[in-house]
């Protein structure tokens, strides 16, 4: 997932740099939304890991 976020951020760069910066905007709010999913399920997997004692 985390590959994900970086692929978006540099291809939002990359856009912002040749002057796209309606598709740049899209990308890297697509980043951050995956970026968020991704703390909300590490925050999951972390709760349900002391829950079962590991």
């Amino acid at each position: 997932m985390i590959t994900w976020i970086i692929v978006f951020l540099v291809l939002s760069l990359i856009a912002a740099i040749l002057g796209f910066t309606g598709i740049a905007s899209g990308l890297a709010s697509l980043a951050k939304v995956i970026f968020y999913l991704f703390l909300v399920l590490l925050v999951i997997s972390f709760i349900i890991g002391i829950a079962s004692g590991f």
